[in-house]
Order: structure tokens, then sequence, then C-alpha cells
């Protein structure tokens, strides 16, 4: 199955985003280990968060997808043993919450998911789970999936380095609070992805969880705690609009996301100001949140806080004046796909010099000619090349069912690109 993009002159949209994948994975966690029934509004029914959503049912909790929103009766962090084994698909961020959350359970749990998934890493947790007392290991030896994780989590002290995966302190936080002794987690390096830590924070405190940090190397959470059943908004997922704004920088149109501001926690808001940097200009009303296109002029970014938009940045880029270079970047190799190598190998069939460095990118912009896409079965440059055949006639994405992973939805909202809502 593939899908061609038509070519728009100029975009002029106003969109109301499904909510934030980030925000439901840890709303569906929280809720999950609660007391009593939260209600989760605008949480986004994707396949990754289904897959959270349906191990954490295997779990206990009793989740419920309705009209007005998710309704997710706690089981107060207290498992029930699972007889076979917790599928997760290929969703990574499932794979790290549920691999700590299997440790508040009694007995032992299997995790497994899809092959792509079973080459991801998660040494460096469990290592951690070990040092919390907790008996976690890859069944392989090889520190990927599948996983056996044996309950009985006490509490202590953890290092992570922090290199690989911000995914993987998320994690962790959200079981100390509810071990005996509590937790405190230093990290030894430096840390990739810090917004999505602050996320992960921002939702403990919402569900009742007390913490204490020292910036982004220490982390202290006291043990016997409890979550507290919420009434839950979440807001539009950033990097969903991150597809909807490039195709206003790529066309010089203008497109407004009527529920996001420049204020969210969302990392990936810091979008906003690369696309600035590009030559786009933004605005920000009682409508929404606006980037209005312009000429496009390459920059040299660190992309560290914001990984997930490297293939929206890099598109962009082949169509900018001058050399682009993306930086700090390198964990992006062990994403659903290899999305340096992917970028790079997708925009030279369109014509471009884009080569892969240590940590990231260079890319030199011209005149992309249209190309089939290959996806590696990853919504993330699925969605971001779709944007690269609104001005390279011919382009055509393979595997564009790939993007339910994280938006299902995107190919009517990208249709609605054309109509202007």
């Amino acid at each position: 199955m593939t899908q061609e993009i038509k070519p728009i002159d100029t975009v002029q949209a106003t969109l109301t985003l499904p909510g934030s994948k980030s925000y439901t994975h840890r709303a569906l966690v929280a809720a999950s280990l609660a007391v009593g029934e939260s209600l989760l509004h605008n949480a986004l029914d994707a396949e990754d968060t289904r897959l959270t959503a349906q191990a954490l049912a295997q779990l206990g909790a009793k989740i419920d997808w309705r009209q007005d929103g998710v309704r997710v009766q706690g089981a107060g962090g207290r498992w029930q043993p699972v007889a076979g084994p917790i599928y997760l698909g290929n969703s990574g961020t499932s794979m790290r919450f549920l691999t700590a959350l299997a440790a508040l359970g009694e007995g032992e749990y299997r995790l497994t998911g899809s092959p792509r998934l079973c080459e991801r890493p998660l040494g460096e947790l469990l290592e951690a789970l070990a040092q919390l007392g907790v008996k976690a290991y890859s069944t392989r030896g090889d520190g990927c999936p599948p996983v056996i994780v044996q309950g009985g989590l006490k509490g202590g002290q953890a290092n992570l380095s922090g290199a690989i995966s911000s995914q993987y302190l998320s994690a962790l936080l959200f079981i100390s609070p509810l071990s005996p002794e509590g937790g405190k987690i230093e990290i030894t390096g430096d840390l990739v992805s810090k917004p999505y830590v602050d996320l992960t924070l921002e939702v403990l405190g919402d569900f009742g969880i007390s913490y204490f940090r020292q910036g982004y190397r220490s982390f202290h959470l006291p043990g016997g705690q409890c979550y507290l059943p919420q009434d839950y908004a979440i807001e539009a997922d950033a990097s969903s609009a991150s597809y909807f704004w490039a195709a206003a920088a790529l066309t010089q149109g203008r497109v407004t996301i009527t529920n996001l501001t420049p204020d969210s926690i969302q990392g990936d808001v810091g979008f906003i100001k690369v696309l600035e940097r590009l030559g786009c200009r933004i605005s920000t009303g009682e409508e929404g949140l606006t980037i209005v296109g312009g000429p496009l002029q390459g920059v040299e970014v660190d992309m560290a806080a914001m990984p997930d938009l490297v293939p929206t940045l890099g598109v962009l880029a082949a169509f900018a004046q001058g050399e682009t270079v993306i930086t700090n970047v390198a964990h992006l190799r062990h994403k659903e796909s290899d999305r340096l190598a992917a970028v790079a190998t997708e925009l030279q069939k369109m014509g471009i010099s884009a080569r892969e460095t240590s940590d990231g990118l260079i890319i030199t912009g011209g005149q992309p000619r249209g190309a089939v896409i290959d996806t590696y079965q990853d919504h993330r440059i699925a969605m971001s090349f779709a944007v690269a055949g609104l001005r390279a006639p011919g382009t055509v994405i393979k595997d564009p069912d790939c993007v339910a992973k994280s938006f299902p939805e995107f190919w009517d909202f990208f249709a609605r690109l054309k109509t202007g809502n």
C-alpha cells in the first residue's frame, strides 16, 4: 500500500489535534497506579497507547475507552499475576515503562514485542532495577527484550548513565514512590531528552506524588506514597503538531494549532524556535499557536531535547538554502528505525546531499525531486516525508498505515491542509 502526496501551493489551516502521546502514556500509568477512578480527557487513542493500556489491564487496572475520555480504575500499585506474555508491539515507551512497573507485582512477568522492539536496548534499565532489589533479565542475555521481571521491589539507590534513553529514568520515577524504601536515582552521564523527564515529574506531581531533585543529576522519591486519582486533561501532541507547522514553513503558508501553547512542558514545542531560526514567524493568541512560513535558511542545531523531530527538520533542511547541521542525536539509531540512516537515505533518493555524522546529520539544501519513500515501519519517517511531498511532485509514501503507532488520523488531518480546517 502506498500514499501519493499531492503538492499544495500555500497551506492555510487551523487544526485541533489529538492528545499528546507522551502525556497519554504517563497518565495511563499514573491512573493505573492510583486507588480509585481517573478520567483522562483527550487521551491519544493510537497503537502505542493502546499497547500500554492493554498491558496495564493485564496487570489488573480496569481501562475503558469512552467518548468522554478514558476511565481508569487503578489497582493501587498491586498487580495481579499474568499467566502469558505481556506483548508490547513496537512501542519502546511501553516496554521500558512496563518492565519497571512489573517490579511492583508478585511472581514472574514476561514482556516481549515485535522483532524490531526486541533489538532495542534495555540493559541499563535492567541493571538499575537490580540495584533496587529486582530480579530482571534479558532472556537472550543481550540486554534486549524479551525480558523476565520478578516482582519484589525494595527500593534504594540506582545509577543510570542517561545516555541512551530518558525513559529508563522515567520508568524508575514511576515505581520508586511505591517501594518500601523509596528510591534515589543518580545520573552519571549526560541525560538525553531531558524535557520528557520534566513531563514525567509533572504527571507524578499531578497525581499526588512528592519528589526532590537536583537538576538532572539526582532524584529522590520517598517510599510508601500513593497515587491519587484525577480528572485529567491532555493537551495536543507537540510532535504531531510539528508536521503541520513544517507544512506552513515549506509552503510559506500559515498553520494554527488551537490546543497548544508555547508554555507547554512538552520538549517538542521548542521546535517553534528552530522554525523561527529557519525563517518562519511565530504568533500566539486566543486562536492558538501559529507558524507563518518564509524562505528557509539552513541552521546548525543541537536536537538532543527533541530528537523525534529530527526527521521533520531533515525534510525542511532539504528545501532550505545552505547547509543544516544537526547534532547530539546519536541515540536516534535505537528508535523504531535507525532514523539517522533512514533520513539520509531517503533524502538522497530525492537528490539531496545528506550524510550521517557520529551524532547527527549534515544536509545541503536544494530542489528535492519526488521519490518513492521507504518508511522502515517508522511513523515519524512517514509523516515527515509526507510534508516533503507538498513541494516535491511525485512523492509516494510506502506503508502509510505505520502512522497508526502515534497518530492514526494523520492522513485525515493532512488532507485538511487543502481545505483549511
